[in-house]
């Protein structure tokens, strides 16, 4: 393979500060702020979306006034951007603890020790890969490129900070009149259940009379922070994750109750169906789908065969041969191979106590480092060739930790080890796999952002590094507090990954998995491999969440398709396209992070009011009487639309008119 020659946008040459003081403290603080952020779109929508870009405009922004060179801009950027991928890691598999019962709360310590042995291992492994995908592997890396052309554009002075502030803003006031929390004037949908009319059906000879059910529907979700992630992903993969919704609650949901006489019976009409077919959804088609991801997890890791072993021998190789310590361009020098495999080695030792903790089991505990090392460096690769080509936003990270799980947890069964702290182990393990998946996610894409601006590579994983101790210290507390204000697991915060996690860790060891639910699902999966539907594991997901969340995550897609078709018919020039498509980026970027700060805000302050009563009295003296309007909800929508379609196309109108 011919090694690629780019030129950085600050030549290797050049000499100016970097990893700075002030770079690193803006970049921890933004970590911890973005991955509460982040903990919360992802416990609800199961889904997170990458920091990149609100964090290179809030760098840009904070360190501009105080004489910030680019250089420190892309450290601040790199070290913020580890609180979203940390906790994406966390989210999808710690709250699985409690789901399974293995803990009756969140523990900050072990939680910390996951997330922090986890991360570290996740920077150690893309060390290793960087050269192979960064600089030698033909890869698009969308994200990084569109992150380092904001970060180009900002050198003219135009930031984008207030695209980012002004969505922060709407999104936040929005949030804290729809919030339980917070002054609740505002529902944030509506549903109910269209009933069928009775008919009776034979088979073989015996005649059934069935009461009919019906079929569920709700209005998507009255909310920004979902529809700013729809805009970011696109029409393709939210219409991907709605095919979801529409199968699990359009098609098997209503099928489940017609062909269950007894449960339309035993429900009342109107509320009574719709609790009865979010009963159904919850008990039986979550398993359904459970199966569907099995699969497909397999079969991601199937398709990414040939790039995978390719690119682990390469960097092997590089390892072996001692290139790595080769005297090199300041854009091109990594922390020396000869510090990072024995760091490996450490964190491997800290993996086996931490499993032995879990475990309670030495051989247990020896076997599952083994794996974790294995399928941690592994899974690495994976995650970052995946970011390589689609982007940290749509990183299958869960899919990839899945495989680990089921892996661990057959091994555990084969020693016997089937009680609590079995699950515990065997979770401990995917806990600390998705964490080095996300973190190597994510570094991957920082790194070449840092390639195309002409960061140094050692500098930027020292910041990670640094951001992954300081987010693991903290993030635990906000997940903690999280699920005293929300419950994690309820219909407020679903939690669909790690739910998962919990019904396969308890299926599988505990012996409690409904196998014939799961096994459906499993075929279900095969068929859309046969059929060549597009990511199999978004459908899953889209049939595990609640109908109004992928909904409102398609509304967001369908926006984002109505503005390109608008490019399109007002012939913009690349460059206008870059501008408005930046613009839209960066207010939904302010969306997620203003909806979900001021739900982490508010949960604190739910979880203070204990020791503050005066917040208590407050909040019970500007909470409304009557119950919210849903009519208020829909206000949202020609606002989120104004905003992110017809604004940035009329100027673009008007940018063109001759006048």
């Amino acid at each position: 393979m011919t090694e690629q020659k780019d030129i950085p946008y600050i030549p290797a040459s050049s000499q100016m500060a970097e990893l700075t003081v002030k770079a690193v403290v803006l970049g921890v603080i933004m970590a911890i702020v973005l991955g509460a952020a982040n903990a919360y779109v992802g416990l609800k929508a199961g889904l997170t979306v990458a920091a990149a870009f609100p964090a290179a405009v809030v760098a840009m922004a904070v360190l501009r006034p105080f004489n910030g060179t680019i250089l420190e801009e892309n450290i601040a950027r790199t070290t913020a951007s580890v609180g979203e991928s940390l906790m994406a890691g966390a989210i999808f598999t710690i709250p699985a603890f409690v789901i399974t019962g293995a803990w009756d709360t969140l523990r900050y310590w072990e939680s910390t020790a996951i997330m922090f042995i986890g991360g570290v291992l996740g920077v150690l492994f893309v060390i290793v890969l960087r050269r192979t995908l960064v600089v030698e592997a033909d890869l698009p890396f969308p994200e990084s490129v569109a992150a380092a052309e904001i970060v180009k554009a900002g050198q003219g002075g135009q930031t984008g900070a207030k695209y980012v502030v002004g969505g922060l803003g709407l999104a936040a006031v929005w949030e804290l009149f729809k919030n339980s929390n917070g002054i609740p004037l505002i529902k944030e949908k509506a549903e109910t259940v269209i009933e069928f009319g009775r008919s009776s059906i034979e088979v073989l000879g015996v005649r059934t009379e069935y009461p009919g059910g019906g079929l569920y529907l709700s209005s998507p979700a009255a909310s920004p922070m979902l529809m700013g992630v729809g805009y970011i992903i696109g029409l393709r993969l939210s219409a991907v994750v709605f095919a979801g919704a529409v199968i699990g609650w359009l098609f098997l949901v209503p099928l489940a109750v017609f062909l269950n006489p007894a449960l339309s019976e035993a429900a009342a009409t109107g509320g009574g169906l719709v609790a009865l077919s979010e009963d159904v959804w919850f008990n039986q088609v979550r398993p359904l789908a459970v199966g569907t991801m099995i699969v497909a997890a397999f079969y991601t890791l199937y398709n990414l065969r040939g790039p995978l072993v390719s690119g682990i021998r390469k960097a092997f190789g590089d390892v072996g041969s001692g290139k790595g310590g080769v005297e090199r361009e300041r854009t091109d020098i990594d922390l020396p191979f000869s510090r990072v495999i024995p760091a490996i080695g450490i964190m491997a030792i800290a993996t086996f106590f931490l499993y032995w903790y879990f475990a309670q089991n030495i051989v247990g505990a020896l076997i599952l480092t083994v794996v974790m090392v294995v399928l941690g460096f592994l899974f690495a690769a994976v995650a970052g060739y995946l970011v390589g080509l689609i982007g940290n936003s749509n990183n299958p990270i869960s899919g990839l930790t899945l495989s680990a799980l089921l892996i661990a947890a057959i091994l555990m069964v084969a020693i016997g080890l089937t009680d609590v702290h079995g699950v515990a182990a065997v979770l401990a393990v995917a806990g600390v796999v998705c964490c080095a998946a996300g973190i190597a996610g994510d570094m991957m894409q920082d790194l070449k952002v840092g390639h195309i601006l002409g960061g140094t590579p050692w500098r930027m994983e020292v910041g990670e590094i640094i951001g992954v101790i300081g987010a693991s210290l903290v993030l635990a507390v906000a997940l903690n507090v999280m699920h005293g204000a929300y419950t994690i697991g309820s219909a407020e915060l679903p939690a669909p990954q790690a739910g998962l996690m919990a019904l396969i860790a308890n299926g599988i060891v505990g012996g409690e998995m409904a196998w014939p639910l799961v096994i459906v699902g499993m075929f279900f999966a095969i068929g859309l491999i046969l059929v060549e539907a597009p990511a199999p594991m978004l459908i899953a997901v889209g049939m595990y969440l609640p109908f109004y969340s992928t909904a409102a995550i398609f509304v967001g897609g369908l926006i984002h398709w109505g503005f390109t078709k608008g490019l399109d018919k007002r012939h913009a020039s690349d460059k206008q396209r870059t501008a408005a498509t930046n613009q839209g980026i960066l207010l939904s970027s302010g969306f997620i992070a203003g909806e979900s700060l001021m739900a982490v805000l508010l949960a604190f302050l739910y979880m203070g009011s204990d020791f503050m009563p005066a917040v208590g009295r407050l909040k019970a003296a500007l909470t409304p009487s009557g119950e919210p309007s849903f009519l208020l909800g829909l206000l949202i929508y020609p606002v989120v639309i104004g905003l992110l379609a017809w604004l940035p196309l009329r100027e673009i109108t008007r940018s063109a008119d001759p006048r």
